[in-house]
């Protein structure tokens, strides 16, 4: 493939004069490490040529609270199984909840909101307060170090208070979001038998109220290990259920607010893979590993701190939901919306954001898209002058997004376009406040990630699409996954293809200027004619037609075949819009902004896309069924938001039309 990079422009520029966090980090470690680092590039080559030293300079200058001073930084590099600040012992809760800047009593640690107008302000004091009230609860119920605590709740105060009375304790904690059905829930924590259950009675979405006590019921029948479960009367102050602990009597007594230290890699949470094929994968990351990241993560690269507020759209069933609450750990506000973000309209994000004087501001791309197709321009509907940075994730970020946000949003704020994985609980490719936004690009490679493009050689590309790829450790790769005595399963999720890479499963350009464009899943790429192209080109082309409200692109290639198999693409069609009348339209415009190579053989419209419950489109399981693999193989039905959407391309794997 020939070089493809003119420079893009440039649609946010940092301020030359810039003095934040990362400006003041810089400074430190030419004073105390005698690296001089003249830029952003600069600073991120010394942090992936000298891990040890980076690391440490880190901790140090972010304060991590160490109760066992580490006897080295980097015990062994060897990836998988690189061992991060042995002999070290800390805890993450401690890291959020003692004093310091931004968290005295007075100050605000939590702003929450829900759909239906219900919201509540917390101070630091007054979580700290909760969180011992909570922890005396579990002791009580004799939860201790490596025990499961797990949570079927939503992104409200209540979870937040149990998440971090069970990480005080050495606990290890796992969540899924309250819309999940209790096939899905069970298939998750049952792998990790869990000793305390924490559940709402119910949660409110799109202006309905749904009661899922009967979920939590089956979910008590089926996890034998349950101690106790707890429910939180979040939508019926008076709900009660039989066999649970209210959370009133749960919290009654107050009880002193410890810190178990806990060596490095002590698991702090198990969070799960989307599942497409059979049980998700526990991901289980340690209590040092994230801390040492997020607050690399958010004081240095988000440049979050005290006097911020830090709000990002998300479910407990999202690795988002972790990030975000880890702004405790750097003393700023974290604002929690619960709820349908397009309730009663798309507006409803963004009057939050005003609101709230939201800082930094998180949503996933498909939601920019979505705002943009409404013909949304929040600028001149909210005032949000608050507002310096968005961060949008989930997928792909389209140029119209990027030049819609720069124009309805505002020129001043930053586009912090992110890529990462649950995998990490972080993002490898992102933003930083001193290097440029160029249009439809990632700014740069976060501190810390050696990010590299590889061909199926191993070798790196520039200005080529290839393999994302890791070269060297970072701390919150996963400690392991559970149930994976010998780590066989991590080894082949992640390093099977280069030995000593973690290999992550996008494709990616990096460009001359050191920025990033990802392609999409390098498992789900379109091949046609031995041009290669990430499904994300074709969604951005395909989904800006006001007629099609979702797609699904597959190429039936790769499965083995001799020949090119066709390239088919579902629909699903706005109410009354006909594919009579659209596809000359999409044809005519994949031909000329892809390639006539990447116009489909055939367009089918379906009622629904098969989505996973994280929301991501099921392209390869989709792709196994119509290469002939029994649909059971290919897919969980229980991972999936909506099973019924497997139905047609299962027919069409049969044979049918």
């Amino acid at each position: 493939m020939a070089p493809m990079s003119e420079t893009p422009a440039v649609l946010w520029a940092p301020d030359p004069d810039h003095a934040g966090p990362l400006a003041a980090f810089t400074a430190w470690v030419r004073e105390h490490r005698g690296v001089d680092a003249d830029d952003y590039a600069a600073l991120q080559r010394w942090s992936t040529e000298d891990l040890e030293g980076f690391w440490s300079a880190v901790a140090e200058f972010m304060h991590v609270r160490f109760r066992t001073e580490p006897t080295a930084v980097l015990g062994s590099r060897e990836m998988p199984g690189a061992q991060w600040f042995p002999g070290a012992t800390l805890n993450y809760a401690e890291h959020a909840l003692s004093e310091g800047p931004g968290r005295a009593d007075d100050d605000v640690a939590l702003l929450f909101a829900r759909e239906d107008g219900l919201e509540r302000t917390v101070t630091h004091a007054e979580l700290r307060e909760a969180v011992g009230r909570a922890r005396a609860g579990l002791v009580r119920a004799g939860v201790g170090v490596g025990d499961r605590v797990v949570a079927l709740a939503p992104n409200s105060t209540e979870t937040l208070v149990a998440f971090l009375a069970a990480a005080s304790l050495g606990a290890i904690w796992s969540s899924c979001s309250p819309d999940f059905g209790a096939r899905a829930v069970h298939d998750r924590f049952a792998q990790i038998e869990p000793t305390v259950l924490v559940a709402v009675d119910g949660y409110v979405y799109g202006g309905k109220r749904y009661d899922i006590r009967p979920t939590v019921t089956a979910l008590q029948a089926q996890l034998p290990t349950l101690r106790q479960t707890v429910l939180v009367p979040y939508l019926d102050e008076s709900a009660t259920l039989d066999g649970t602990t209210p959370w009133a009597e749960f919290t009654a007594e107050q009880g002193p607010l410890e810190f178990e230290p806990v060596p490095f890699d002590h698991p702090l949470w198990v969070l799960y893979s989307s599942g497409t094929t059979g049980l998700p994968k526990g991901i289980v990351h340690g209590h040092g590993g994230i801390v040492v990241e997020h607050v690399k993560a958010l004081g240095l690269q988000m440049e979050l701190g005290p006097g911020e507020r830090f709000f990002w759209f998300t479910t407990t069933g999202w690795m988002m939901w972790n990030l975000l609450i880890g702004g405790l750990l750097v003393g700023t506000t974290v604002v929690l919306y619960d709820g349908n973000p397009g309730h009663p309209d798309l507006g409803t994000l963004w009057k939050l954001a005003e609101r709230h004087r939201v800082t930094y501001f998180g949503v996933s791309a498909p939601y920019i898209q979505a705002s943009l197709k409404a013909g949304l321009r929040p600028r001149d509907q909210f005032d949000l002058s608050s507002l310096r940075a968005i961060g949008s994730t989930g997928a792909p970020l389209s140029e119209d997004g990027f030049r819609w946000l720069g124009d309805a949003v505002g020129e001043h704020v930053q586009i912090c376009s992110v890529s990462g994985g649950t995998d990490v609980c972080a993002a490898f490719v992102g933003a930083a406040p001193n290097v440029p936004v160029w249009m439809g690009e990632i700014s740069c490679a976060a501190l810390g990630a050696n990010v590299v493009a590889f061909d199926e050689k191993g070798e790196e590309l520039v200005d080529e699409v290839g393999e994302l790829v890791i070269t060297h450790p970072t701390p919150s790769m996963p400690v392991m996954f559970w149930n994976d005595p010998d780590g066989s399963r991590l080894r082949e999720a992640y390093f099977e293809d280069f030995p000593g890479v973690w290999r992550h499963g996008d494709w990616v350009r990096v460009t001359p200027r050191g920025s990033y464009v990802i392609y999409g899943r390098s498992d789900s790429t379109l091949n046609r004619g031995g041009v290669r192209m990430g499904t994300a080109d074709f969604y951005a082309v395909v989904e800006a037609f006001e007629s099609v409200v979702d797609a699904l692109v597959i190429d039936t290639t790769e499965l083995g075949a001799r020949d090119e198999g066709a390239l088919l693409c579902f629909l699903v069609l706005a109410p009354g819009a006909e594919l009579a009348d659209v596809e000359p339209g999409l044809r005519k415009a994949l031909r000329t902004e892809l390639s006539p190579r990447h116009v489909p053989d055939r367009f089918v419209v379906v009622e629904a896309i098969p989505r996973t419950l994280n929301g991501k489109k099921c392209e390869v399981p989709v792709k196994k069924i119509l290469a002939g693999v029994a649909p059971d193989k290919a897919v969980s039905r229980g991972a999936l938001q909506n099973p019924d959407a497997l139905a047609p391309f299962l027919a069409l794997a049969a044979g049918g039309s």
